[in-house]
């Protein structure tokens, strides 16, 4: 569910949507990685003015927590 979200999410805001991935990884029950990857010329557009893209990401992932009990960590990565 948070991956498709962010996915989308991140295709609406680059300017190359098609090199844009998202992965996610458990480290364990309670703990999951998101990995999102994009062309890098897109990674400032990502993470935002003062981060304040990412940290949106990081808020909607946060709200999913109260849902499925997993913490979230994102990070973006250039391809």
């Amino acid at each position: 569910m948070i991956t498709n979200f962010i996915e989308n999410y991140a295709r609406l805001i680059v300017s190359v949507p098609e090199d844009v991935t998202v992965t996610k990884k458990l480290i364990d029950e309670t703990f999951a990685e998101i990995t999102v990857e994009a062309n890098s010329s897109d990674i400032g557009k990502l993470i935002g003015k003062n981060g304040n893209m990412i940290n949106a990401l990081k808020t909607m992932a946060n709200g999913c927590k109260a849902k499925d009990g997993v913490s979230y960590k994102i990070q973006v990565i250039a391809k």
